[in-house]
């Protein structure tokens, strides 16, 4: 005679469920397994990373940039001072370096780790180049607001807060009440199903806006963040923004009713974006095979968008094409979250 334990049964009880549902086990075996193969291939043992350097026009630059060029670790561009200086502010550039009357001048970033390192190696390829006539050089550190790396971080992570917002706000909130049988209940009411998701993404506006005040106000006030471009253009961005991730959000809440799924599809849709899109360092930085891929991803974009208006004052139709790839996947995930939205 068999003897049941509470302990026992529940735990068996609870098996038989997790394994009764295929997208539970694909979520937290298949997606994580593909996860770890996916970033093991785009992070796997390399040559060490190129040192991108700019050097800035004048009589030698040619001279320089020649001599960067002959060693592989170095990719070299020559563009003018206000060119150069707004690829170093937004992380596309390590270092600048200019040869003048004096000599050397480099430009960097010291709470970069890369850029003063690259600085240093780039100093040791040119003085070694010229070792018989050795060559003065001087530091100009970038300290101004506006060029310095958390001047670069804050629109980055004014985005990932915008695209956590979306998905997990917005997402988790809508599949809650599917699971607590709430949804079920409007069935029976004369709402609609574009009622119930409009009002979702009015909720999600009304708290968006204190997300981008608290964000930007840290960032002025307690690291002496500058905005250059209008506040109306910045708002303006990040509500689009907004309105995208929440699309998602919904999206991703349509049909799922475990909180298994919900948890996997959420991770589906932001961990690309948390890696590829430029929170913490330029997008630009990943190989060019997979900038297709990357700059199609709507948090690159978006926070493309917000650093040309936050750093540079940049116009909001000078982002015509970030905003409109933002719409296009705002308006495709409406469109699809409309269609496909259940209330069971």
């Amino acid at each position: 005679m068999r003897t049941y334990h509470p302990i026992i049964e529940m735990f068996i009880a609870r098996m038989k469920q997790f394994y009764r549902e295929p997208e539970a086990i694909f979520w937290t075996y298949g997606f994580p397994l593909a996860m770890t193969i996916g970033l093991g291939i785009a992070f796997r043992s390399r040559p060490p990373e190129r040192v991108r350097v700019d050097v800035l026009d004048g009589p030698s630059a040619a001279d320089v940039a020649r001599v960067l060029a002959a060693a592989s670790e170095f990719e070299v561009q020559t563009n003018p001072s206000d060119q150069a200086g707004r690829r170093l502010r937004t992380g596309k550039c390590d270092v600048t370096v200019e040869h003048g009357p004096d000599g050397l001048v480099y430009r960097f970033d010291p709470t970069r780790p890369e850029s003063a390192l690259a600085r240093a190696k780039v100093d040791a390829a040119l003085q070694f180049s010229e070792r018989s006539k050795p060559v003065a050089s001087r530091d100009q550190i970038v300290t101004e607001p506006g060029a310095r790396y958390i001047d670069f971080l804050v629109p980055g992570l004014l985005g990932m807060n915008l695209l956590g917002g979306g998905i997990w706000g917005i997402g988790f909130t809508t599949i809650d009440l599917r699971i607590r049988k709430l949804l079920k209940r409007y069935v029976a009411t004369p709402m609609r199903r574009s009622d119930f998701l409009l009002a979702l993404v009015a909720g999600r506006m009304l708290f968006a806006i204190p997300e981008l005040a608290l964000i930007l106000l840290a960032g002025v006030l307690l690291f002496g963040v500058t905005i250059a471009g209008s506040l109306l253009a910045v708002t303006t961005v990040a509500i689009l923004g907004a309105l995208v991730f929440t699309g998602m959000g919904l999206l991703v809440a349509c049909r799922a009713d475990r909180m298994e799924s919900a948890v996997g599809l959420g991770n589906m849709v932001t961990l690309p974006m948390w890696l590829l899109s430029g929170v913490f360092f330029s997008s630009e930085r990943f190989p060019a095979i997979t900038q297709p891929f990357v700059q199609a991803l709507p948090l690159t974009q978006l926070n493309n968008a917000l650093r040309a208006v936050i750093l540079d004052g940049s116009s909001l139709a000078s982002q015509w094409l970030p905003l409109l790839i933002l719409v296009a996947w705002g308006g495709a995930s409406f469109v699809l979250a409309l269609r496909w939205f259940r209330w069971t």
